[in-house]
């Protein structure tokens, strides 16, 4: 049987098709434990489930990944490619599904061992519990400025502009307010220094972290966070998928023999090129390789395309460096003084 799987938050459709393209069953089951359990029991080790990713589809994949049955998580923007519909229901998503699966013809994600979806897990309850902070920070400078106050510190939840804030004579409301954001700052700072521990603990314990720390602008949570994402590196042929998978790569346009390059692509790993792009200036600080790639693209493009052309170079060097298991590796000026493409920029093309 070929099962394909329309998977949403409160309920689920499924599809049971057989090897000639019968619909065989339909049904609709609601999202209860047992009765998703009841319906995994019931297939057979022969059965292949198709199941298109969505926000939620973590449960149920593992639900089917324990049994040892065959499961394909679909790509569903590339499915949706495949097969658009004018008339879309739960009904014919889940049998669509399973008619793709029959013909071989699903785009499957790629989904990681399970230990790399846990780290991804803790990686990414860091930087939810960093943008919770950022909004308390938002709303403590709201708060002030209503009050016609400006804080003298650059980082608001330090320990002397805390002790400010704690002596600020406000109206009582503004008051409570305040004390409650500091409140919460302070419990979201413990979580935070106790999260990252975690993660240094698991940067340790996994070789390739030393690897990509040599680079400059690396630390340790960046390390995981972009093994975490890339997962095997040798399902890459080449340094450029790579990059496509990140989106860091330009978007072409191609019709009657006129070619032109637009904006990068930004399809892929969200994670991954975010991570980049925040280690990209800190990279150019500490290399001259990629430093010289900066001035050289912001003379000819600005600084946004600038900090791009890094973030992607920084991804190429990692890719060299995990195929290789090799650390990386800077260039030294050769000829200071010398005028290159970019203009007057001291160094050696990059």
């Amino acid at each position: 049987m070929y099962v394909g799987i329309d998977f949403h938050k409160r309920n689920t459709y499924v599809t049971r098709m057989d090897e000639e393209g019968n619909i065989m069953k339909q049904e609709n089951l609601k999202n209860d434990p047992d009765a998703l359990e009841d319906f995994v029991n019931s297939l057979s080790k022969e059965d292949q489930v198709v199941l298109e990713a969505t926000g939620n589809w973590y449960y149920f994949y593992e639900l089917v990944e324990e049994k040892a049955l065959s499961i394909t998580l679909s790509h569903p923007a590339k499915t949706k490619a495949i097969a658009s519909a004018r008339i879309k229901t739960d009904k014919i998503d889940s049998a669509m599904l399973a008619h793709l699966l029959r013909t071989n013809l699903i785009p499957a994600s790629y989904i990681p061992e399970r230990k790399i979806r846990d780290v991804k897990e803790i990686l990414r309850y860091r930087a939810s519990l960093v943008s919770i902070r950022t909004g308390l920070m938002n709303r403590v400078h709201s708060l002030l400025s209503k009050n016609g106050i400006v804080c003298p510190y650059s980082h608001i939840f330090g320990k002397k502009a805390t002790l400010w804030l704690l002596s600020l004579s406000l109206r009582p409301y503004y008051r409570k307010a305040l004390d409650g954001y500091l409140h919460l700052a302070t419990t979201l700072k413990e979580e935070i220094i106790q999260v990252e521990k975690e993660i240094k603990r698991l940067a340790e314990e996994d070789k390739r972290t030393s690897l990509l720390m040599s680079m400059p602008g690396i630390s340790y949570y960046s390390a995981l966070l972009i093994l975490s994402e890339i997962g095997e590196i040798k399902r890459f042929p080449s340094a450029g998928c790579l990059c496509s998978y990140a989106g860091l790569v330009p978007s072409v346009y191609s019709s009657g023999g006129v070619t032109r390059t637009g904006r990068i692509t930004k399809t892929g790993s969200t994670c991954l090129r975010w991570i980049l792009n925040e280690n990209a200036m800190h990279a150019i600080k500490g290399s001259y390789r990629f430093e010289a790639l900066y001035r050289r693209v912001t003379y000819r493009s600005g600084k946004n395309a600038a900090k791009t052309a890094v973030a992607r170079k920084m991804l190429v060097c990692i890719y060299h460096m995990l195929t290789r298991g090799e650390p990386f590796k800077d260039i030294t000026p050769k000829s200071k003084g010398k005028r290159t493409r970019a203009g007057k920029l001291g160094g050696v093309i990059v």
